[in-house]
């Protein structure tokens, strides 16, 4: 049974005891199998959809498909269509004496309503097409009421799904629950990853196919092993590789990037998924590409289609058209009636009354929406949250080559005093560090430009002046501000003074070199380099964390699969996704200096044994 058939009235949605605050429990999601679908209640269906028994007595025209345009179209006495277009703009036709119904389930419930007075003939080849059409509107009806009756809040069931979800996130699953066609717009940091997941687990929706852009394939692998749970198991993740479509083993999440969405165009639509999660769905926000048309297609042939993203817009309001018309097909009816009836006219793309679509959009069930104020109260001050990206291997590898004659003679010179040794393996840890940094560089400004154009305020922490010369160049649209330790106290003041000045909304600030900065400003701190001791991402942090901070402070621990990141990781407590090391506010300590000094002689090593495994060779006893 697809998602659409779900027993409103079963177990899965009861309504739970007020718990003592007064607030309704969380409804947990049902394990029982879904139950067949009920015979339609038909008094809870508004007048106009309800079946009509006598035969009219006259009609006045005709109503057949066209399956070009995909409309139904009303063809009859000329008083009739003017008095379409009059009700119904979006159904004015080319021609006169014609009117042209978006076939979209509430147009169908429209056009229903208006054969209710003015009765047509169904074109006989098009009555069992037109019966399919009104039982979908019903359908659609019922669901739309029966949303309004359901729990506020929802939890997944129980061993299906290992996160614990924050009281409006609980209320995002129980959105997603109840429309299946639909736009979670949450503004960025609030967990729109893991409310989807939360939506797969408790839907069972599986296998599942997720649409991300490229830099955030690893992290949707990582996060759908951390938070779903199959029959007690991690869920087996296949990612799709390539332009050429191939035979797609067997998997409970895919995963296909944008890019490749034009390759796999003629097979998209046969894709063995329940639902698609199109992640960052702002990327599908110009239609007339193939990256666009692949999408439709692969929407259009499931039932269930989920649309991430906390700046569905970037520029004007038309956008949302776009976007809307990938998850429903013409909700907002078609681009010439929507311009003319939302925008500033035919053709124009600029929504005159954005905040009357947005209400809209929210009273339809096709988007809910709230930002990090709404719901200030539910979150902590600060939250770290670590963001799995990928990097270049082969810019890696390149970078690395050069060390290889400093680690063989880290392993094999008996010679070198413990001074010499202590300094090559900073010289090799600091070589790595870089590597690691330029590798994944790329991949920090996508998501930092993302962080950007969804109108966040970030300072972006990095260690090497290569990597900030990269963040420099790649970044230059958003005019950065830098302070990075190669600047004079006049210019370091500047920057600051341009940022908190609102002059720019991203500055670049060196690991070590942030201390006495107050940028309280800052919405969001971004490490797109690590650096071995907690103490100094807790100084940087804390510049954003001051007094006049009234927001919820978001840091994100850029890491990458290969590199020293792993090594990083380990040593400031981070695991995947998550931050479980208490980090202070003081100074770094002799102690924490020696133990970082441990870490960067630890990854060393490892260093010096993947040399030695790639040459075959077995490390000298001792060294290791």
């Amino acid at each position: 049974m697809t998602h659409d058939e779900t027993d409103w009235g079963s177990e899965s949605f009861v309504f739970e005891p007020e718990d003592e605050a007064g607030a309704p429990s969380p409804a947990p999601v049902s394990d029982a199998p879904a139950p067949a679908e009920p015979a339609m209640d038909e008094a809870l269906l508004p007048p106009y959809l309800r079946p009509v028994a006598d035969s009219p007595a006259r009609t006045y025209g005709t109503l057949s498909y066209n399956r070009r345009s995909r409309c139904w179209v009303v063809k009859g006495d000329p008083s009739v269509t003017e008095l379409c277009k009059r009700l119904f703009p979006g159904s004015a036709g080319a021609r006169r004496g014609e009117a042209r119904f978006t076939a979209h389930r509430r147009m169908v419930g429209d056009l229903q309503w208006l054969m209710l007075r003015f009765p047509l003939q169904v074109r006989m080849q098009d009555l069992t097409r037109w019966d399919q059409a009104v039982t979908e509107a019903r359908q659609y009806a019922l669901r739309q009421i029966a949303a309004e009756r359901q729990p506020p809040v929802m939890t997944p069931p129980e061993g299906t799904f290992s996160g614990e979800l924050m009281p409006f996130q609980q209320e995002g699953l129980a959105f997603l629950m109840q429309h299946e066609r639909c736009l979670l717009a949450d503004e960025m940091g609030l967990g729109k990853t893991v409310q989807a997941l939360a939506y797969l687990a408790a839907s069972r929706c599986l296998p599942a196919l997720i649409v991300p852009p490229p830099h955030l394939t690893l992290n949707w692998q990582e996060e759908a092993r951390r938070f779903l749970r199959v029959e007690g198991h991690a869920p087996t993740v296949h990612v799709i590789r390539g332009l050429k479509p191939y035979p797609l083993p067997p998997a409970d999440i895919y995963i296909m990037h944008y890019l490749l969405l034009r390759g796999w165009k003629d097979t998209v639509a046969a894709l063995p998924v329940k639902a698609v999660i199109f992640d960052e769905i702002q990327e599908l926000r110009h239609r007339g590409t193939e990256k666009y048309s692949a999408a439709s297609l692969l929407a259009e042939a499931h039932e269930t289609v989920i649309g991430l993203s906390g700046t569905p817009i970037y520029n004007t309001g038309g956008e949302i058209w776009n976007v809307v018309n990938i998850l429903d097909y013409h909700f907002l009816g078609d681009w010439e009636s929507f311009s003319r009836e939302w925008c500033y006219g035919y053709g124009n793309s600029v929504v005159a009354r954005p905040e009357l679509l947005g209400d809209y959009l929210r009273r339809e069930g096709l988007m809910l929406r709230r930002t990090k104020r709404d719901v200030l109260s539910q979150l902590p001050p600060k939250r770290r949250l670590v963001q799995e990206l990928d990097f270049n291997d082969r810019v890696y590898a390149q970078l690395m080559a050069p060390l290889l004659p400093k680690l063989r003679r880290w392993r094999e010179d008996a010679e070198l005093t413990a001074s010499q040794r202590a300094l090559l393996e900073d010289e090799i840890s600091q070589q790595a560090r870089l590597a690691t940094g330029v590798a994944k560089a790329p991949y920090v400004c996508q998501f930092v430009r993302a962080l950007l154009e969804g109108g966040e305020k970030v300072l972006l922490f990095a260690h090497h002046h290569a990597v900030m010369d990269l963040y420099k160049k790649e970044l230059k649209a958003f005019s950065p501000g830098f302070i990075t330790g190669r600047e004079s106290t006049l210019q370091k003041a500047a920057a600051a003074a341009r940022f908190m000045g609102e002059k720019t909304d991203l500055l670049c600030v060196s690991l070590r070199a942030a201390s006495g900065l107050n940028l309280q400003r800052a919405t969001c701190v971004v490490f797109g380099e690590l650096d071995w001791s907690p103490a100094v991402h807790a100084q940087a942090e804390d510049r954003a964390h001051r007094i006049g901070q009234e927001d919820s402070l978001l840091c994100y621990y850029l890491v990458s699969p290969g590199g020293s990141d792993a090594e990083m990781q380990e040593a400031l407590g981070l695991k995947v996704s998550q931050f479980v090391a208490l980090m202070g506010d003081t100074p770094i300590t002799p102690q924490e200096a020696r133990e970082a000094a441990g870490y960067a002689r630890r990854h060393v090593v490892r260093l010096a044994e993947e040399m030695a495994a790639q040459l075959h060779e077995t490390p000298p006893q001792g060294q290791m």
